[in-house]
């Protein structure tokens, strides 16, 4: 039983961290709620990447629309994990129940890294081969699974980025 939780937590997790980077990489972008609000050029991922200002209007938008689209897929998914939860939380937990809807979750996930893969390929193809390295060295230093010595946070720095 033990194993089938760490198993489902696993899954859970793979979940979340396709759209950690999604939501992670939205959230440094200034407005519409982001982290980086006011003046552009105060904005972290600005600075980091070194994006001129048609470079940035472009992420902006692109993120923008990313941000859009993801919303109900991301909606979709949130439903079917609460569903698996009531599922395995039911007294008497239906495996096959369960495990079509594992199906649905990592379905919706591969969806969800798909929409990924498109998104940081057009935002890449805005940047200059050294702001791309960069961009990536970002998402990778920022997006790494915990190991055996790391926190659950999945960094190095306890939860804090």
């Amino acid at each position: 039983m033990k194993q089938k939780l760490g198993m489902l937590l696993i899954l859970l997790s793979v979940g979340l961290n396709a759209a950690f980077v999604a939501t992670w990489f939205a959230h440094r972008i200034p407005g519409r709620g982001g982290a980086c609000h006011g003046i552009r050029t105060e904005c972290p991922m600005h600075i980091q990447l070194g994006a001129t200002e048609p470079q940035w209007r472009e992420i902006e938008t692109r993120l923008d629309m990313f941000r859009e689209s993801s919303k109900p897929l991301c909606a979709e998914i949130q439903r079917h994990r609460t569903d698996l939860l009531n599922l395995v939380a039911a007294p008497a937990p239906d495996r096959a129940a369960i495990r079509a809807k594992q199906e649905q979750i990592i379905e919706g996930q591969r969806q969800m890294q798909e929409n990924v893969i498109e998104n940081l390929m057009g935002l890449s193809a805005a940047l200059t081969p050294e702001q791309r390295k960069r961009l990536f060295d970002l998402l990778r230093e920022r997006s790494q699974c915990p190991g055996p010595a790391m926190p659950l946070s999945g960094n190095k720095h306890g939860g804090r980025m």
